[in-house]
């Protein structure tokens, strides 16, 4: 957080949630991980996914209840 950037994997990408249709994954942890782990980061923190392009936590912050809904 310190220097404005986090490295999320396949956790989170801009758009959405990943990795949720893996045998190895879990939707309500992935989630729950990002509802508790990366929103509570500064909004204009920078996602820097495992692939694709990067994002900031204050642009995906508010999709949170739609990718629920949509369940991916």
């Amino acid at each position: 957080p310190a220097l404005g950037t986090v490295f999320t994997g396949d956790t989170l990408f801009a758009g959405g949630p990943g990795a949720t249709g893996r045998s190895f994954s879990d939707f309500p942890t992935i989630i729950e991980s990002i509802r508790w782990k990366l929103l509570g980061l500064p909004s204009g923190t920078e996602v820097r996914p495992g692939h694709g392009d990067s994002t900031t936590i204050g642009a995906e912050a508010p999709h949170l209840d739609e990718w629920i809904t949509r369940g991916y």
